[in-house]
């Protein structure tokens, strides 16, 4: 006779998947408290950090980008190109006021354009016609430029110019040789007088090439027959330097 077997009984409680599913939950719930947690600035150590950067320099170039309460001892920087905006200005009006001391704004002026201070000077302030040595009426303007141009660092181009009509003699055969004498002389006399670092001096001679008028009269022949002195302005030099390394 055949018994019959008793089904196995149910274990009592719940099922054993759910212990792990329990440990997995709890897990899970436990890393979202930690990043909630994390997530919680303590506002009180994030400002003890913030001051602990106040005026402190970043890599001793830059100031700290965190102002400070008080003022700091630290060297301000130096604002370079407004600086030298400024400089050049004030040198203007005082070149403007020498000419006007002298009595020299006919045959003279001087203005602020991109490349600096440009003063213009007609060659019968300098020069007797096709002579290149300084006449010594000009010696008391000339010694007050160079006094100006003492106090300044920026690089000085003077240029030579002369009218179109030709000039050949044993000193100058052309108007390039003319010109280019004419400036070097009045930097000869700029380095000579004042004491003045010739490396910051240019001496260009461009002839008859560049009139600022017609060559048609005797009037503008005295135009075109001119010594420019360039003041420059540092930031059309560092142009200047990088297209001619390009």
């Amino acid at each position: 006779m055949n018994m019959r077997r008793r089904p196995p009984e149910k274990p009592n409680g719940a099922p054993k998947w759910m212990v792990t599913f329990a440990d997995l939950v709890t897990l899970v719930l436990v890393f979202f408290i930690l990043l909630f947690s994390m997530s919680q600035i303590d506002q009180l150590k994030f400002k003890t950090m913030i001051e602990s950067f106040k005026d402190k320099p970043i890599m001793e170039f830059y100031p700290s980008i965190i102002p400070a309460d008080e003022p700091s001892s630290l060297p301000k920087p130096i604002k370079k190109e407004e600086d030298g905006q400024g400089s050049l200005d004030k040198l203007l009006n005082e070149v403007q006021a020498s000419l006007k001391e002298y009595g020299l704004e006919e045959v003279a002026t001087a203005t602020r354009t991109e490349r600096g201070v440009v003063l213009v000077l007609q060659e019968q302030i300098l020069f007797d016609t096709a002579k290149a040595t300084v006449v010594e009426e000009a010696y008391p303007f000339l010694k007050q430029l160079g006094k100006m141009l003492a106090g300044k660092p920026n690089i000085v181009k003077i240029e030579g110019h002369t009218d179109n009509r030709p000039i050949k003699n044993d000193q100058f055969p052309s108007n390039w040789e003319l010109s280019s004498a004419r400036s070097s002389s009045v930097i000869r006399f700029l380095v000579e007088n004042e004491n003045l670092d010739p490396s910051r001096f240019i001496a260009v001679g461009y002839g008859s090439t560049r009139p600022v008028v017609p060559n048609d009269s005797e009037e503008n022949f005295q135009k075109n027959r001119r010594v420019e002195v360039i003041i420059s302005d540092p930031k059309y030099d560092d142009n200047d330097a990088e297209s001619t390394m390009k």
